[in-house]
């Protein structure tokens, strides 16, 4: 009976999914994405020249991605609405890669912030511009001299394309681990500064377009209820971190305003905030509503309920511990799961939120004007 209903609520969403892809009449010819994990297509993994394992790509590609997830990101689902190709990563160098609509500078581990000698990624958020900014300077050079036209964008889609945004998780979850609640939320203004720094060096090179995505539910991911919250006094009735929660929205609250001042600030800009917070808080606490049945739980992880996460083995790794080999396995329905690796979403999670977005329910400013607004 549960996998009939679970059957029905995807093929509703793949229904939503398509209205939606032959609705939204976007303007914009390119897009040029920003972030961390949540968004990244492969930047960390030809970066670091590693490698993903599988079960990681199993459910969409068939084979890892660089994609830190079972298959599809809410990006993804972002660009097929848009009727737009899967973005590839800036460093992407095999088989001639296609940035003639767009180009994806988001790494895994990425923050706001300038990376530190601990950082899992080099590549700060300031540290992605530039490569955006070499990437114009290049494509420009190529397009004067006529070559590549087909791979790389038009001059104009610096200035019509669409500047995506999903970082600053990886700022406040990475701080628990040094500082108190309270250093966390006096750091944010700082955190957001060097935010306003990299929107403000894209502005003066073209960028007008701004899509901004807040911080969802940090509390909720398995691999912090892991960590801080042991203590069941930490947690709230959804069984998430409370303090990571509320270092969230206070984030997200000063994320907001700085969106209202950069649209006020400039004639000629269009800022949209996406409150990705409260799509995921509400498909968590309404799990079961939205066809899922573990809102925390990992599909991918190792030691079972209630988290299925243990920090030293992850997704598809093998490893020896204290004599015994183990081996972090996916399970077996991930589109059950909200969850895929105790820090990442499945793409049946993916899918929903990305749906959420483009009713254009949770935006605030002109792009929402041409989602459609579904029932």
């Amino acid at each position: 009976m549960a996998s009939n209903y679970v059957a029905a609520f995807q093929l509703v969403l793949f229904c939503i999914c398509m209205v939606v892809a032959n609705s939204v009449e976007f303007s914009h010819p390119a897009v040029f994405n920003f972030g961390d994990s949540n968004s990244d297509t492969g930047e960390l993994v030809a970066g670091l020249g590693i490698q993903l394992s599988p079960p990681n790509g199993q459910d969409y590609f068939k084979t890892p991605s660089g994609r830190f997830c079972n298959g599809r990101l809410i990006l993804d689902f972002l660009m097929d609405a848009m009727d737009l190709p899967f973005l590839n990563p800036y460093l992407n160098s095999v088989g001639l890669p296609n940035f003639h609509q767009g180009c994806n500078f988001a790494a895994a581990g990425s923050t706001i912030l300038p990376a530190t000698a601990s950082s899992i990624s080099p590549f700060g958020f300031g540290v992605e511009v530039n490569q955006f900014l070499l990437f114009r300077a290049q494509v420009l050079k190529l397009l004067a001299g006529k070559k590549f036209d087909e791979y790389i964008p038009a001059e104009d889609y610096f200035q019509k394309g669409l500047y995506i945004f999903d970082i600053g998780q990886n700022d406040l979850a990475g701080a628990f681990y040094s500082k108190s609640l309270d250093q966390i939320l006096s750091s944010i203004p700082t955190i957001l500064l060097e935010f306003e720094t990299g929107i403000q060096r894209l502005y003066d090179h073209g960028a007008r377009n701004f899509w901004i995505h807040n911080t969802g539910p940090l509390g909720c991911l398995g691999q912090n209820v892991a960590k801080f919250g042991t203590n069941q006094s930490n947690l709230d009735e959804l069984g998430c971190v409370s303090s990571h929660n509320q270092a969230a929205k206070t984030f997200n609250q000063q994320l907001q305003a700085f969106c209202s001042k950069l649209q006020g600030q400039y004639l000629d800009v269009n800022v949209t905030y996406v409150d990705v917070y409260t799509i995921k808080l509400d498909l968590i606490a309404n799990y079961s509503k939205h066809g899922f049945e573990q809102p925390i739980m990992a599909c991918c992880g190792y030691g079972g309920p209630p988290l299925n996460y243990d920090s030293r083995v992850s997704c598809g790794v093998t490893k020896v511990l204290n004599g015994t080999t183990i081996t972090a396995k996916g399970c077996k329905d991930s589109s059950v799961y909200v969850n895929w690796d105790g820090i990442h979403y499945t793409e049946a999670a993916n899918q929903y939120v990305a749906s959420q977005i483009l009713t254009g329910n949770y935006s605030n400013t002109h792009l929402s004007e041409k989602m459609p607004f579904l029932l």
